[in-house]
């Protein structure tokens, strides 16, 4: 490969203007020494921009963890191959929202 990254049609820098996000993708290549070896091209939907870049994250180190799995050790103590599992909270009965309820009124 070459190193292109290519998100849904677009370029990375196209589709991820923050260079956090960017830098953020890059991580797995940069800790296993891979930066140019690759060619990306993914297909995000769904959450927000920091959401998807850390889907893509993971599913890169994942796909470098399958590639060679002496990857493996380097990617764990840079702690890529975890997964965010925070996720929303359901909404309860006579609440407005998860945790937002109406405003109190003393009389």
């Amino acid at each position: 490969g070459t190193g292109r990254f290519t998100v849904n049609s677009m370029s990375l820098i196209e589709y991820f203007p923050r260079i956090a996000h960017c830098e953020h993708i890059i991580e797995p290549f940069h800790c296993t020494e891979t930066s140019c070896d690759f060619d990306v091209y993914s297909t995000t939907k769904g959450g927000g921009k920091s959401g998807q870049a850390g889907a893509l994250r993971l599913g890169i180190a994942r796909a470098l963890q399958n590639y060679n799995p002496s990857f493996r050790p380097r990617l764990k103590q840079f702690g890529l191959l975890t997964r965010d599992s925070r996720i929303v909270e359901r909404k309860k009965p006579g609440l407005k929202k998860a945790r937002k309820a109406k405003q109190w009124v003393k009389r």
